[in-house]
């Protein structure tokens, strides 16, 4: 029952963010604006502030191993099963291998990861490994191909980190928490309220965005961008099976202990994160397949955790 209560939030929230554009209440841009705020202000404040409090020492360890051999074999298949067996194009694969792999550590995470696993610890340490290794290889990936020629630019790589908000505020982050340094509370206070609103307003958006996506009666929607069924069930075979199998079979390969292959095996089965979706519409490819990819996850995930939870807890 714990674990279902983790969900419904998550749930409920989407489906406000789908009525409300559903009954004009929040207009037709709702889901772009609403995604663009949370990539600008309210994710970057809520990574900052969860980054400066995490201790770095956890970022090693046999743990953390598995549950990156995990990421790194369903995220690369992922990016390259995207063009071989669904025809993607190269700007919308980045997102695929994202819907994948990259898991909802944070406002699902923490809630399981308390629940099932009794602590957060493992939990942070994800955070740090996706923030920090994982999203920037995604958001240099999703850089190069906006550009018209889908060139590689050195200068224009190099500088991502200054340009996208989110690989800034983790890096001003960690570098708080590396130098031990708290922000006054005068500045904490804003940034927690901001921060605050990064996890309902990116389930808004989501909601919304999956009302403008439904294909139409009166005007079809284009049959190279809707995620198809096959196409729905790959992703989720990838990231609720796959992953965490792979996660069970690499912690067992490294001689995990019993707490700690649930921590990696709970974790690698955790949905597809919110992010996903804002990447893809902050860049303008693979909405309807990230979209479709953090509900249908999100939904289905419960049983994953679950058996996880019965058969290693």
């Amino acid at each position: 029952m714990s674990l279902v209560a983790a969900f419904v939030p998550i749930w409920i929230l989407t489906a406000v963010g789908y009525a409300a554009c559903r009954w004009g209440l929040l207009g037709e841009a709702a889901a772009s604006v609403l995604g663009r705020f949370v990539f600008h202000l309210a994710m970057p404040a809520a990574l900052f502030l969860a980054l400066s409090r995490m201790p770095l020492s956890g970022f090693a360890g046999r743990s953390l191993l598995a549950f990156a051999v995990s990421t790194v074999a369903v995220v690369g298949f992922g990016w390259a099963g995207a063009s071989r067996l669904f025809g993607r194009e190269p700007g919308e694969r980045p997102i695929w291998g994202m819907a994948a792999g990259y898991v909802n550590s944070a406002n699902l995470g923490i809630p399981i990861a308390t629940q099932v696993l009794g602590d957060v610890s493992f939990l942070a340490v994800v955070v740090l490994l996706q923030v920090l290794v994982v999203a920037p290889v995604i958001l240099v990936a999703l850089d190069r191909h906006s550009d018209p020629a889908g060139r590689i630019r050195v200068r224009r790589i190099a500088s991502l980190p200054v340009r996208n908000p989110v690989i800034l505020a983790s890096l001003f982050g960690v570098a708080c928490s590396a130098a031990g340094l708290r922000l006054p509370s005068a500045a904490a206070a804003p940034l927690t309220l901001l921060a605050g609103a990064a996890v309902p307003a990116a389930l808004v958006a989501l909601g919304a965005s999956l009302h403008r996506t439904a294909p139409s009666r009166a005007e079809p929607a284009e049959p190279a961008e809707p995620a198809g069924a096959a196409e729905l069930a790959a992703v989720s075979a990838l990231k609720l099976v796959a992953q965490p199998v792979i996660a069970y079979a690499a912690g067992l390969a490294l001689h995990l202990s019993a707490p700690q292959l649930l921590a990696v095996v709970v974790c690698a089965g955790l949905p597809t994160a919110q992010n996903t979706f804002i990447f893809a519409q902050e860049y303008g490819v693979g909405e309807a397949v990230a979209n479709r990819a953090v509900v249908v996850t999100t939904t289905l995930s419960l049983a994953t955790l679950a058996v996880a939870a019965t058969l290693l807890g």
